[in-house]
């Protein structure tokens, strides 16, 4: 998907939302009651062809910013990489672990539905076999979630929003390299793990409007 053409789904899908007055939140977490770190869904948004990945979930109040709702994470499954490629970091369970997959990057959604930045997160975060910045940049264009069984708007959402971003995704993944590479220096192993006391290694805002109206569609 070239970036004119994910600008075009992601205004495709969020005017659909808002068409059918059903912002993007309500489409992933139930009406009623919202359990605070749950997985939403339980077990994950797996795409059937290519088995990327995604979860949306809702931090406890004081533990989010005020103006967010909840996050995505996203990710790319380790099939989706090259076959016998060495992960930088393991998980502690190792070829054992639950989800082998590896987090690409957060998306932050504000209190009404609408993309307000993105995140890169350090490994223990989401347990992730974790992969340089480089070669997650290398396999940016394989990340799609359109066939899961959630969702269609959301999912085409997710997978344009990471298509219309990529090179800003990029610049985040290195940022997290050489912030992981920082606590690494300090703490060994244990920078990798909740011991080092960051969970968020790089960040920017998001202003869909202005990325939009910049490009010549």
């Amino acid at each position: 998907m070239t970036p004119v053409e994910a600008a075009h789904t992601v205004i495709e899908t969020i005017t659909a939302m808002a068409q059918e007055q059903k912002p993007l939140m309500l489409r992933v977490v139930p009406k009623d009651k919202v359990h605070f770190w749950k997985h939403y869904p339980e077990k994950d948004a797996r795409d059937k062809h290519c088995k990327s990945r995604w979860y949306y979930h809702v931090h406890a109040a004081g533990s989010r910013d005020e103006d967010e709702h909840g996050h995505f994470h996203l990710f790319l499954h380790r099939s989706q990489l090259p076959e016998g490629l060495e992960p930088k970091v393991w998980p502690p369970q190792g070829e054992d672990a639950k989800a082998h997959v590896t987090h690409l990057i957060g998306l932050s959604i504000n209190t009404v539905g609408i993309p307000r930045s993105w995140f890169t997160v350090n490994r223990f975060v989401t347990n992730e076999f974790l992969f340089p910045a480089e070669t997650m940049i290398e396999h940016l264009p394989d990340f799609n979630v359109d066939h899961t069984n959630q969702d269609d708007l959301v999912n085409r959402f997710v997978t344009a929003m990471v298509a219309l971003y990529r090179e800003e995704i990029a610049d985040l993944l290195r940022q997290r390299d050489a912030k992981q590479a920082e606590l690494e220096a300090e703490h060994g192993e244990k920078g990798y793990e909740k011991a080092s006391g960051v969970e968020v290694l790089s960040q920017i805002p998001i202003d869909l409007d202005a990325k939009i109206s910049g490009m010549d569609l």
